[in-house]
Protein backbone atom coordinates (compact mmCIF):
# COMPACT_ATOMS: atom_id res chain seq x y z
CA UNK A 1 0.00 0.00 0.00
CA UNK A 2 1.46 3.42 -0.96
CA UNK A 3 2.64 6.01 1.89
CA UNK A 4 -0.82 8.19 2.73
CA UNK A 5 -0.57 10.68 4.99
CA UNK A 6 -2.29 10.15 8.69
CA UNK A 7 -3.41 13.45 9.49
CA UNK A 8 -4.71 16.29 6.91
CA UNK A 9 -1.70 18.21 6.25
CA UNK A 10 -0.42 20.29 3.19
CA UNK A 11 0.87 17.05 1.58
CA UNK A 12 -2.66 15.70 2.02
CA UNK A 13 -4.10 18.98 0.56
CA UNK A 14 -2.07 18.54 -2.43
CA UNK A 15 -2.80 14.77 -3.36
CA UNK A 16 -6.47 15.56 -3.21
CA UNK A 17 -6.70 18.46 -5.39
CA UNK A 18 -4.62 16.25 -7.71
CA UNK A 19 -6.67 13.25 -7.37
CA UNK A 20 -9.60 15.03 -7.61
CA UNK A 21 -8.86 16.82 -11.05
CA UNK A 22 -8.15 13.17 -12.24
CA UNK A 23 -11.56 12.20 -11.45
CA UNK A 24 -13.53 14.93 -12.41
CA UNK A 25 -11.72 15.16 -15.54
CA UNK A 26 -12.90 11.02 -16.13
CA UNK A 27 -16.10 11.97 -14.92
CA UNK A 28 -16.70 15.48 -16.56
CA UNK A 29 -18.75 13.79 -19.61
CA UNK A 30 -20.58 11.88 -17.85
CA UNK A 31 -21.74 15.00 -15.29
CA UNK A 32 -22.08 17.29 -17.85
CA UNK A 33 -24.62 14.45 -19.85
CA UNK A 34 -26.95 14.64 -16.47
CA UNK A 35 -27.00 18.34 -15.62
CA UNK A 36 -30.44 19.57 -16.07
CA UNK A 37 -30.69 22.05 -12.72
CA UNK A 38 -30.59 24.73 -12.42
CA UNK A 39 -30.20 25.20 -16.38
CA UNK A 40 -30.04 22.37 -19.11
CA UNK A 41 -26.75 23.40 -20.63
CA UNK A 42 -24.79 20.45 -20.17
CA UNK A 43 -21.61 22.06 -18.57
CA UNK A 44 -21.96 21.15 -14.73
CA UNK A 45 -18.61 18.92 -14.91
CA UNK A 46 -16.39 20.93 -17.42
CA UNK A 47 -17.00 24.11 -14.53
CA UNK A 48 -16.46 21.99 -11.98
CA UNK A 49 -13.10 20.43 -13.35
CA UNK A 50 -11.83 24.02 -14.50
CA UNK A 51 -12.82 25.44 -10.94
CA UNK A 52 -10.70 22.49 -9.29
CA UNK A 53 -7.62 22.67 -11.97
CA UNK A 54 -7.41 26.28 -10.50
CA UNK A 55 -7.53 25.14 -6.98
CA UNK A 56 -4.90 22.54 -8.01
CA UNK A 57 -2.52 24.75 -9.62
CA UNK A 58 -2.56 27.49 -6.96
CA UNK A 59 -1.71 24.73 -4.55
CA UNK A 60 1.20 23.73 -6.88
CA UNK A 61 2.43 27.61 -7.14
CA UNK A 62 2.92 27.10 -3.29
CA UNK A 63 4.82 23.98 -3.05
CA UNK A 64 6.98 25.20 -5.67
CA UNK A 65 7.43 28.63 -4.29
CA UNK A 66 8.88 26.80 -0.85
CA UNK A 67 11.10 24.09 -2.96
CA UNK A 68 12.55 26.86 -4.47
CA UNK A 69 13.52 27.95 -0.20
CA UNK A 70 10.58 31.16 -0.25
CA UNK A 71 8.88 29.58 2.72
CA UNK A 72 10.27 29.12 6.32
CA UNK A 73 10.35 25.90 5.80
CA UNK A 74 12.29 25.26 2.47
CA UNK A 75 9.63 22.27 0.48
CA UNK A 76 7.23 22.16 3.01
CA UNK A 77 4.51 24.43 3.51
CA UNK A 78 2.00 24.58 6.12
CA UNK A 79 -1.52 23.21 6.20
CA UNK A 80 -2.29 26.72 6.62
CA UNK A 81 -0.54 27.93 3.40
CA UNK A 82 -1.86 25.08 1.11
CA UNK A 83 -5.58 25.19 2.12
CA UNK A 84 -5.71 28.99 1.50
CA UNK A 85 -4.06 29.02 -1.63
CA UNK A 86 -6.50 25.98 -2.84
CA UNK A 87 -9.53 28.02 -1.98
CA UNK A 88 -8.59 31.07 -3.37
CA UNK A 89 -7.52 29.18 -6.56
CA UNK A 90 -11.23 27.90 -6.76
CA UNK A 91 -12.12 31.35 -6.00
CA UNK A 92 -11.10 33.19 -8.76
CA UNK A 93 -10.98 29.65 -11.48
CA UNK A 94 -14.39 29.54 -10.14
CA UNK A 95 -16.97 28.48 -12.97
CA UNK A 96 -20.77 28.12 -13.16
CA UNK A 97 -23.53 27.96 -10.31
CA UNK A 98 -21.60 24.51 -9.33
CA UNK A 99 -18.29 25.97 -9.99
CA UNK A 100 -18.93 28.93 -7.41
CA UNK A 101 -20.46 26.27 -4.99
CA UNK A 102 -17.76 24.20 -5.00
CA UNK A 103 -15.11 27.29 -4.15
CA UNK A 104 -16.99 28.05 -1.59
CA UNK A 105 -17.05 24.55 0.34
CA UNK A 106 -13.13 24.65 -0.42
CA UNK A 107 -13.17 27.81 1.41
CA UNK A 108 -15.27 26.92 4.25
CA UNK A 109 -12.65 24.53 5.12
CA UNK A 110 -9.99 26.77 5.07
CA UNK A 111 -11.89 29.19 7.02
CA UNK A 112 -11.70 26.36 9.92
CA UNK A 113 -7.68 24.69 8.53
CA UNK A 114 -6.48 27.69 8.29
CA UNK A 115 -7.58 29.97 11.45
CA UNK A 116 -5.43 31.49 14.20
CA UNK A 117 -5.80 28.95 16.16
CA UNK A 118 -4.97 26.50 12.91
CA UNK A 119 -2.74 23.33 13.89
CA UNK A 120 0.14 22.22 11.87
CA UNK A 121 -2.37 19.69 10.64
CA UNK A 122 -5.90 18.36 11.31
CA UNK A 123 -7.09 15.16 13.05
CA UNK A 124 -10.54 13.63 12.20
CA UNK A 125 -12.34 15.97 14.29
CA UNK A 126 -10.69 19.04 12.85
CA UNK A 127 -11.79 17.49 8.80
CA UNK A 128 -15.10 16.67 10.77
CA UNK A 129 -15.56 20.39 11.84
CA UNK A 130 -14.43 21.97 8.51
CA UNK A 131 -16.62 20.00 6.51
CA UNK A 132 -19.50 20.99 8.47
CA UNK A 133 -18.52 24.65 8.15
CA UNK A 134 -18.24 24.38 4.66
CA UNK A 135 -21.95 22.93 3.87
CA UNK A 136 -22.99 25.39 6.29
CA UNK A 137 -21.23 28.33 4.24
CA UNK A 138 -21.93 27.40 0.81
CA UNK A 139 -25.71 26.87 2.01
CA UNK A 140 -25.10 30.91 3.27
CA UNK A 141 -23.47 31.90 0.28
CA UNK A 142 -26.73 30.89 -2.07
CA UNK A 143 -30.05 33.29 -1.86
CA UNK A 144 -32.95 30.79 -2.54
CA UNK A 145 -31.27 27.14 -1.58
CA UNK A 146 -32.88 24.25 -3.25
CA UNK A 147 -32.74 20.40 -1.33
CA UNK A 148 -32.24 17.72 -4.18
CA UNK A 149 -29.06 19.78 -5.39
CA UNK A 150 -25.24 19.76 -4.55
CA UNK A 151 -26.13 21.39 -1.00
CA UNK A 152 -28.22 18.75 0.26
CA UNK A 153 -25.06 16.05 -0.73
CA UNK A 154 -22.72 18.48 1.57
CA UNK A 155 -24.78 18.87 3.92
CA UNK A 156 -25.35 15.07 4.47
CA UNK A 157 -21.73 14.58 3.90
CA UNK A 158 -20.76 17.27 6.89
CA UNK A 159 -23.84 15.22 8.93
CA UNK A 160 -22.18 11.80 8.44
CA UNK A 161 -18.85 13.25 9.17
CA UNK A 162 -19.32 14.86 12.31
CA UNK A 163 -20.95 11.69 14.13
CA UNK A 164 -17.78 9.79 12.76
CA UNK A 165 -14.88 8.68 15.22
CA UNK A 166 -11.50 8.16 14.34
CA UNK A 167 -8.89 9.66 11.72
CA UNK A 168 -9.32 11.76 9.10
CA UNK A 169 -9.32 8.34 6.82
CA UNK A 170 -12.65 7.46 8.90
CA UNK A 171 -13.66 10.66 8.54
CA UNK A 172 -13.76 11.28 4.99
CA UNK A 173 -15.24 7.67 4.15
CA UNK A 174 -17.89 9.06 6.94
CA UNK A 175 -18.63 12.53 4.46
CA UNK A 176 -18.43 9.92 1.11
CA UNK A 177 -20.74 7.44 2.29
CA UNK A 178 -23.16 10.40 3.58
CA UNK A 179 -23.15 12.13 0.59
CA UNK A 180 -23.59 9.19 -1.55
CA UNK A 181 -26.89 8.20 -0.36
CA UNK A 182 -27.93 11.97 0.03
CA UNK A 183 -26.83 11.96 -3.95
CA UNK A 184 -29.19 8.92 -4.84
CA UNK A 185 -32.02 10.20 -3.09
CA UNK A 186 -31.63 13.70 -5.09
CA UNK A 187 -34.54 13.01 -7.39
CA UNK A 188 -36.64 12.55 -4.54
CA UNK A 189 -35.75 15.78 -3.56
CA UNK A 190 -36.61 17.42 -6.77
CA UNK A 191 -38.94 17.30 -9.27
CA UNK A 192 -37.13 18.27 -12.72
CA UNK A 193 -34.25 15.24 -11.58
CA UNK A 194 -37.59 12.85 -10.99
CA UNK A 195 -38.46 13.11 -14.86
CA UNK A 196 -35.32 13.31 -16.22
CA UNK A 197 -34.07 10.04 -14.54
CA UNK A 198 -30.92 11.38 -13.42
CA UNK A 199 -29.29 12.54 -9.50
CA UNK A 200 -28.25 15.90 -9.26
CA UNK A 201 -25.10 16.93 -11.68
CA UNK A 202 -23.55 19.30 -9.00
CA UNK A 203 -23.61 16.39 -6.24
CA UNK A 204 -22.06 14.08 -8.32
CA UNK A 205 -19.39 16.15 -8.88
CA UNK A 206 -18.82 16.62 -5.15
CA UNK A 207 -19.10 12.92 -3.95
CA UNK A 208 -16.43 12.58 -7.36
CA UNK A 209 -14.16 15.14 -4.75
CA UNK A 210 -15.00 13.53 -1.56
CA UNK A 211 -14.22 9.84 -3.20
CA UNK A 212 -10.60 11.90 -4.00
CA UNK A 213 -10.70 12.79 -0.75
CA UNK A 214 -10.71 9.07 0.97
CA UNK A 215 -8.03 7.99 -1.66
CA UNK A 216 -5.61 10.76 -0.38
CA UNK A 217 -6.51 10.11 3.14
CA UNK A 218 -6.38 5.98 2.83
CA UNK A 219 -4.44 5.63 -0.65
CA UNK A 220 -7.92 2.96 -1.39
CA UNK A 221 -9.99 4.73 -3.76
CA UNK A 222 -13.77 3.51 -2.36
CA UNK A 223 -15.02 0.24 -3.61
CA UNK A 224 -18.41 1.66 -5.15
CA UNK A 225 -16.73 4.15 -7.00
CA UNK A 226 -14.29 2.21 -8.59
CA UNK A 227 -17.06 -0.39 -9.30
CA UNK A 228 -19.83 1.82 -10.76
CA UNK A 229 -19.87 5.31 -9.98
CA UNK A 230 -20.88 7.54 -7.23
CA UNK A 231 -24.68 7.72 -6.55
CA UNK A 232 -25.99 3.71 -6.48
CA UNK A 233 -29.88 5.14 -7.35
CA UNK A 234 -30.48 2.91 -10.33
CA UNK A 235 -31.98 6.04 -12.05
CA UNK A 236 -28.36 7.35 -12.99
CA UNK A 237 -27.94 4.83 -14.94
CA UNK A 238 -30.04 6.82 -17.61
CA UNK A 239 -27.73 9.82 -17.43
CA UNK A 240 -26.22 9.40 -20.64
CA UNK A 241 -29.60 9.03 -22.69
CA UNK A 242 -31.88 10.89 -21.02
CA UNK A 243 -30.22 14.22 -19.75
CA UNK A 244 -27.71 14.98 -23.34
CA UNK A 245 -28.93 18.04 -24.35
CA UNK A 246 -31.38 18.32 -27.40
CA UNK A 247 -32.42 21.46 -29.83
CA UNK A 248 -34.61 22.82 -27.00
CA UNK A 249 -32.63 22.33 -24.07
CA UNK A 250 -30.97 25.51 -24.39
CA UNK A 251 -32.97 27.67 -22.84
CA UNK A 252 -33.65 27.53 -18.92
CA UNK A 253 -36.80 25.37 -17.94
CA UNK A 254 -39.81 26.78 -17.79
CA UNK A 255 -41.04 30.03 -19.94
CA UNK A 256 -39.71 33.02 -19.21
CA UNK A 257 -36.39 31.95 -17.77
CA UNK A 258 -33.39 33.99 -17.35
CA UNK A 259 -31.51 34.28 -21.03
CA UNK A 260 -27.88 35.30 -19.70
CA UNK A 261 -25.39 33.51 -17.08
CA UNK A 262 -23.06 36.46 -15.33
CA UNK A 263 -20.19 35.51 -13.96
CA UNK A 264 -17.07 38.04 -12.26
CA UNK A 265 -14.77 38.56 -9.78
CA UNK A 266 -15.53 41.34 -7.54
CA UNK A 267 -13.58 43.73 -5.15
CA UNK A 268 -15.50 45.03 -2.74
CA UNK A 269 -16.25 45.91 0.99
CA UNK A 270 -19.07 43.55 3.31
CA UNK A 271 -21.23 46.16 3.29
CA UNK A 272 -21.27 46.69 -0.53
CA UNK A 273 -22.02 43.09 -1.16
CA UNK A 274 -24.92 42.89 1.16
CA UNK A 275 -26.37 45.64 -1.03
CA UNK A 276 -25.19 44.21 -4.22
CA UNK A 277 -26.91 40.82 -3.05
CA UNK A 278 -30.28 42.47 -2.66
CA UNK A 279 -29.95 43.47 -6.26
CA UNK A 280 -29.38 41.19 -7.94
CA UNK A 281 -31.31 38.91 -6.25
CA UNK A 282 -34.43 41.20 -7.78
CA UNK A 283 -33.03 41.15 -10.97
CA UNK A 284 -32.64 37.08 -11.80
CA UNK A 285 -32.33 34.05 -10.21
CA UNK A 286 -29.23 31.15 -9.06
CA UNK A 287 -27.86 34.11 -7.51
CA UNK A 288 -24.63 32.62 -5.73
CA UNK A 289 -22.05 35.41 -3.91
CA UNK A 290 -19.20 33.54 -2.36
CA UNK A 291 -16.06 34.98 -0.99
CA UNK A 292 -14.95 37.31 1.17
CA UNK A 293 -11.89 39.70 2.97
CA UNK A 294 -12.26 42.22 0.01
CA UNK A 295 -12.66 39.62 -2.87
CA UNK A 296 -16.11 37.76 -4.15
CA UNK A 297 -16.94 36.13 -7.45
CA UNK A 298 -20.30 36.63 -8.34
CA UNK A 299 -22.48 34.31 -9.99
CA UNK A 300 -26.40 35.27 -11.53
CA UNK A 301 -28.86 34.25 -14.45
CA UNK A 302 -30.31 37.33 -15.08
CA UNK A 303 -32.48 38.92 -18.35
CA UNK A 304 -30.62 42.13 -18.17
CA UNK A 305 -27.01 41.64 -18.38
CA UNK A 306 -26.14 44.55 -18.40
CA UNK A 307 -27.79 45.55 -15.28
CA UNK A 308 -26.37 42.63 -13.46
CA UNK A 309 -22.77 44.31 -14.15
CA UNK A 310 -23.88 47.76 -13.36
CA UNK A 311 -24.63 46.22 -9.89
CA UNK A 312 -21.37 45.10 -9.48
CA UNK A 313 -19.59 48.78 -10.81
CA UNK A 314 -21.58 50.48 -7.96
CA UNK A 315 -21.18 47.84 -5.34
CA UNK A 316 -16.57 47.86 -6.02
CA UNK A 317 -14.68 46.84 -9.13
CA UNK A 318 -15.68 43.88 -11.05
CA UNK A 319 -13.23 41.87 -13.71
CA UNK A 320 -13.02 38.69 -15.16
CA UNK A 321 -16.51 39.79 -16.43
CA UNK A 322 -18.08 36.47 -18.30
CA UNK A 323 -21.48 36.72 -20.07
CA UNK A 324 -22.67 33.57 -21.43
CA UNK A 325 -26.08 33.57 -23.51
CA UNK A 326 -28.25 30.15 -22.65
CA UNK A 327 -28.68 29.05 -26.53
CA UNK A 328 -26.22 30.81 -28.24
CA UNK A 329 -22.60 30.46 -28.12
CA UNK A 330 -19.40 32.00 -26.33
CA UNK A 331 -16.14 31.22 -28.04
CA UNK A 332 -14.55 31.76 -24.59
CA UNK A 333 -17.08 29.09 -22.67
CA UNK A 334 -17.11 25.32 -22.52
CA UNK A 335 -19.61 23.43 -24.27
CA UNK A 336 -20.93 26.58 -25.67
CA UNK A 337 -21.25 25.33 -29.54
CA UNK A 338 -22.18 21.58 -30.45
CA UNK A 339 -19.97 19.66 -32.03
CA UNK A 340 -20.96 18.04 -35.50
CA UNK A 341 -22.31 14.82 -36.55
CA UNK A 342 -18.82 14.24 -38.71
CA UNK A 343 -15.50 14.89 -37.93
CA UNK A 344 -13.87 16.94 -40.28
CA UNK A 345 -10.13 15.50 -40.97
CA UNK A 346 -7.67 18.71 -39.77
CA UNK A 347 -8.16 21.38 -37.52
CA UNK A 348 -6.38 24.04 -36.27
CA UNK A 349 -7.00 25.69 -32.02
CA UNK A 350 -5.09 29.29 -31.62
CA UNK A 351 -4.78 30.78 -28.04
CA UNK A 352 -5.26 34.38 -29.48
CA UNK A 353 -5.07 37.91 -26.75
CA UNK A 354 -7.47 39.95 -28.00
CA UNK A 355 -11.15 39.79 -29.97
CA UNK A 356 -9.91 41.15 -33.52
CA UNK A 357 -7.18 38.18 -33.79
CA UNK A 358 -10.15 35.72 -32.32
CA UNK A 359 -12.02 36.78 -35.37
CA UNK A 360 -9.01 36.72 -37.83
CA UNK A 361 -8.56 32.94 -36.78
CA UNK A 362 -11.60 32.26 -37.19
CA UNK A 363 -11.85 33.78 -40.63
CA UNK A 364 -9.47 31.68 -41.38
CA UNK A 365 -11.13 28.58 -40.30
CA UNK A 366 -9.34 27.98 -37.19
CA UNK A 367 -11.12 27.34 -33.54
CA UNK A 368 -9.62 30.41 -31.59
CA UNK A 369 -9.73 30.42 -27.99
CA UNK A 370 -9.63 33.85 -26.41
CA UNK A 371 -6.73 34.50 -23.61
CA UNK A 372 -8.34 38.02 -22.21
CA UNK A 373 -5.87 39.83 -20.23
CA UNK A 374 -4.91 38.59 -17.03
CA UNK A 375 -6.67 35.43 -17.79
CA UNK A 376 -5.26 32.48 -19.36
CA UNK A 377 -6.77 29.62 -20.23
CA UNK A 378 -6.87 26.50 -18.45
CA UNK A 379 -5.83 22.84 -19.92
CA UNK A 380 -9.36 22.21 -19.67
CA UNK A 381 -10.56 25.24 -21.88
CA UNK A 382 -8.42 24.02 -24.28
CA UNK A 383 -9.22 20.55 -23.99
CA UNK A 384 -12.65 21.90 -24.73
CA UNK A 385 -11.61 23.74 -27.80
CA UNK A 386 -10.22 20.57 -29.64
CA UNK A 387 -13.17 18.66 -28.96
CA UNK A 388 -15.42 21.53 -30.64
CA UNK A 389 -12.90 21.60 -33.39
CA UNK A 390 -14.62 17.65 -34.22
CA UNK A 391 -11.55 16.90 -35.94
CA UNK A 392 -9.18 13.66 -36.35
CA UNK A 393 -6.31 15.43 -36.54
CA UNK A 394 -5.60 18.76 -34.59
CA UNK A 395 -2.93 21.36 -34.91
CA UNK A 396 -2.68 23.59 -31.42
CA UNK A 397 -1.04 27.26 -31.53
CA UNK A 398 -0.52 28.54 -27.54
CA UNK A 399 0.99 31.21 -29.11
CA UNK A 400 2.25 32.65 -25.44
CA UNK A 401 5.71 30.67 -24.14
CA UNK A 402 3.71 30.70 -20.70
CA UNK A 403 0.94 28.55 -22.09
CA UNK A 404 3.88 25.75 -23.42
CA UNK A 405 2.67 23.21 -20.04
CA UNK A 406 -0.84 24.18 -20.34
CA UNK A 407 -1.05 23.66 -23.71
CA UNK A 408 0.97 20.05 -23.24
CA UNK A 409 -1.09 19.14 -20.82
CA UNK A 410 -4.34 19.42 -22.72
CA UNK A 411 -2.65 17.74 -25.86
CA UNK A 412 -2.00 14.48 -23.99
CA UNK A 413 -5.55 14.68 -22.59
CA UNK A 414 -6.98 14.74 -25.88
CA UNK A 415 -4.46 12.05 -27.64
CA UNK A 416 -6.01 9.60 -24.82
CA UNK A 417 -9.12 10.08 -26.38
CA UNK A 418 -7.61 9.35 -30.10
CA UNK A 419 -7.19 12.67 -31.63
CA UNK A 420 -3.93 13.29 -33.00
CA UNK A 421 -2.40 16.51 -32.20
CA UNK A 422 0.46 18.29 -32.77
CA UNK A 423 1.46 20.76 -30.37
CA UNK A 424 3.65 23.54 -32.13
CA UNK A 425 5.45 25.82 -29.60
CA UNK A 426 4.53 29.19 -30.58
CA UNK A 427 5.32 32.22 -28.15
CA UNK A 428 3.82 34.67 -29.30
CA UNK A 429 0.30 35.39 -31.41
CA UNK A 430 2.37 36.70 -34.81
CA UNK A 431 4.23 33.10 -34.79
CA UNK A 432 1.04 32.01 -34.86
CA UNK A 433 -0.70 34.05 -37.47
CA UNK A 434 2.74 33.10 -39.58
CA UNK A 435 2.04 29.41 -38.67
CA UNK A 436 -1.67 29.77 -39.83
CA UNK A 437 -0.78 31.92 -43.14
CA UNK A 438 0.76 28.23 -44.26
CA UNK A 439 -1.39 26.03 -43.14
CA UNK A 440 -3.01 23.63 -46.01
CA UNK A 441 -5.32 20.50 -44.65
CA UNK A 442 -5.01 19.25 -47.87
CA UNK A 443 -1.31 18.08 -47.12
CA UNK A 444 -0.49 15.43 -45.52
CA UNK A 445 -0.42 16.16 -41.99
CA UNK A 446 3.30 15.74 -41.01
CA UNK A 447 4.10 17.98 -44.34
CA UNK A 448 1.48 20.61 -42.64
CA UNK A 449 3.15 20.72 -39.11
CA UNK A 450 6.54 20.80 -40.39
CA UNK A 451 5.35 23.74 -42.81
CA UNK A 452 3.48 25.51 -40.08
CA UNK A 453 6.66 25.11 -37.42
CA UNK A 454 8.77 26.58 -39.60
CA UNK A 455 6.45 29.18 -40.68
CA UNK A 456 6.85 29.81 -36.78
CA UNK A 457 10.04 29.67 -36.03
CA UNK A 458 11.48 31.90 -38.98
CA UNK A 459 9.38 35.20 -37.64
CA UNK A 460 11.00 36.56 -34.65
CA UNK A 461 8.22 38.54 -32.39
CA UNK A 462 8.35 41.88 -30.17
CA UNK A 463 5.78 43.71 -28.33
CA UNK A 464 5.10 46.89 -26.81
CA UNK A 465 3.23 47.47 -23.29
CA UNK A 466 3.15 49.61 -20.73
CA UNK A 467 5.43 48.72 -17.41
CA UNK A 468 3.03 48.61 -14.07
CA UNK A 469 5.94 48.95 -11.71
CA UNK A 470 9.70 49.64 -10.99
CA UNK A 471 11.66 46.31 -11.90
CA UNK A 472 14.43 45.47 -13.41
CA UNK A 473 15.38 44.37 -16.91
CA UNK A 474 17.83 43.53 -19.29
CA UNK A 475 17.71 46.57 -20.36
CA UNK A 476 18.06 48.76 -17.30
CA UNK A 477 15.78 49.70 -14.67
CA UNK A 478 12.68 50.93 -15.87
CA UNK A 479 9.93 52.61 -13.43
CA UNK A 480 5.99 52.26 -13.54
CA UNK A 481 4.75 54.43 -16.82
CA UNK A 482 7.90 53.92 -18.96
CA UNK A 483 7.35 52.18 -22.62
CA UNK A 484 9.01 48.70 -22.79
CA UNK A 485 9.50 47.25 -26.21
CA UNK A 486 10.13 43.46 -25.66
CA UNK A 487 12.14 41.54 -28.65
CA UNK A 488 11.59 37.79 -28.04
CA UNK A 489 10.70 38.21 -24.81
CA UNK A 490 13.09 40.04 -23.08
CA UNK A 491 13.28 43.74 -22.46
CA UNK A 492 15.67 46.11 -25.45
CA UNK A 493 14.32 48.96 -25.38
CA UNK A 494 12.98 51.62 -22.48
CA UNK A 495 11.30 55.14 -23.48
CA UNK A 496 8.62 57.42 -22.65
CA UNK A 497 7.11 57.73 -25.99
CA UNK A 498 4.94 54.71 -27.19
CA UNK A 499 5.21 55.38 -31.04
CA UNK A 500 8.98 56.09 -30.14
CA UNK A 501 9.68 53.11 -28.27
CA UNK A 502 7.64 51.07 -31.34
CA UNK A 503 10.16 52.46 -34.16
CA UNK A 504 13.01 51.36 -32.25
CA UNK A 505 12.04 47.81 -31.72
CA UNK A 506 10.93 47.74 -35.45
CA UNK A 507 14.48 49.40 -36.07
CA UNK A 508 16.18 46.86 -33.79
CA UNK A 509 14.31 43.63 -35.40
CA UNK A 510 14.69 44.90 -39.32
CA UNK A 511 18.60 45.36 -38.62
CA UNK A 512 18.89 41.52 -38.90
CA UNK A 513 16.57 41.59 -42.45
CA UNK A 514 13.39 40.64 -42.84
CA UNK A 515 10.78 40.36 -45.82
CA UNK A 516 7.29 40.61 -43.84
CA UNK A 517 6.26 42.99 -40.81
CA UNK A 518 2.91 42.23 -38.86
CA UNK A 519 1.55 44.42 -36.76
CA UNK A 520 -1.52 43.57 -34.47
CA UNK A 521 -2.54 46.89 -32.91
CA UNK A 522 -4.18 46.72 -29.33
CA UNK A 523 -6.83 49.33 -28.30
CA UNK A 524 -4.65 51.26 -25.91
CA UNK A 525 -2.59 52.15 -28.98
CA UNK A 526 -2.45 55.82 -30.28
CA UNK A 527 -4.07 56.06 -33.15
CA UNK A 528 -1.29 56.98 -35.39
CA UNK A 529 1.46 54.51 -34.73
CA UNK A 530 0.51 51.74 -36.90
CA UNK A 531 1.03 54.61 -39.57
CA UNK A 532 4.47 55.72 -38.67
CA UNK A 533 5.26 52.13 -38.29
CA UNK A 534 4.71 51.34 -42.02
CA UNK A 535 6.07 55.03 -43.00
CA UNK A 536 9.18 53.83 -41.57
CA UNK A 537 9.26 50.67 -43.46
CA UNK A 538 8.00 52.26 -46.32
CA UNK A 539 11.14 54.35 -46.01
CA UNK A 540 13.85 52.42 -44.83
CA UNK A 541 13.29 48.82 -45.57
CA UNK A 542 12.13 49.09 -49.67
CA UNK A 543 11.52 44.83 -50.02
CA UNK A 544 9.86 44.75 -46.71
CA UNK A 545 5.97 44.29 -46.82
CA UNK A 546 3.83 45.15 -43.91
CA UNK A 547 0.12 43.41 -42.84
CA UNK A 548 -1.63 45.46 -40.11
CA UNK A 549 -4.06 43.69 -37.62
CA UNK A 550 -6.34 45.23 -34.93
CA UNK A 551 -6.19 42.68 -32.15
CA UNK A 552 -9.10 44.82 -29.73
CA UNK A 553 -8.54 44.60 -25.87
CA UNK A 554 -4.98 42.60 -25.42
CA UNK A 555 -2.73 42.61 -23.02
CA UNK A 556 -0.11 44.31 -25.22
CA UNK A 557 -0.34 47.98 -26.90
CA UNK A 558 1.59 46.29 -29.81
CA UNK A 559 2.92 43.36 -30.93
CA UNK A 560 5.45 43.22 -34.09
CA UNK A 561 6.25 40.00 -35.62
CA UNK A 562 9.11 39.88 -38.71
CA UNK A 563 9.21 36.92 -40.76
Amino acid sequence: MPQVPQTFDALAVRAWCGLALDALGRAREEIDAINVYPVADGDTGTNLYLTLESAATAVEAVFAGHEAGGGGDPGRPTLADAVRAMAHGALIGARGNSGTILAQLLRGMAQVLAGDDAPAHADGTGLGLALRHAADSARQAVAHPVEGTVLTVASAAADAAGAADGDCGAVARAAYEGARTALAETPDRLEVLRQAGVVDAGGRGLVTVLAALVESLTGETPRSLAARGPGPHPRAEAAHTVAAPRADDDAPPGPGGPAFEVIYLLEAEDAAVARLRERLDALGDSLVVVGGDGLWNVHVHVDDAGAAVEAGVEAGRPYRIRITHFGAGDAHAPGAERTPAERVQRAVVAVVPGEGLAALCTEAGATAVLARPGEPPASGELVQAVRRAHAREVVLLPNDAELRHTAAAAAEQVRAEGVRVALIPTRSAVQGIAALAVHEPERRFDEDVVAMTSAAGATRYAEVTVAERQSWTMAGICQAGDVLGLVDGDVAVIGQDLTETALAVLDRMLAAGGELVTLVVGDGAPESVAERLQARVREAYLAVDTVVHHGGRQGSVLLIGVE
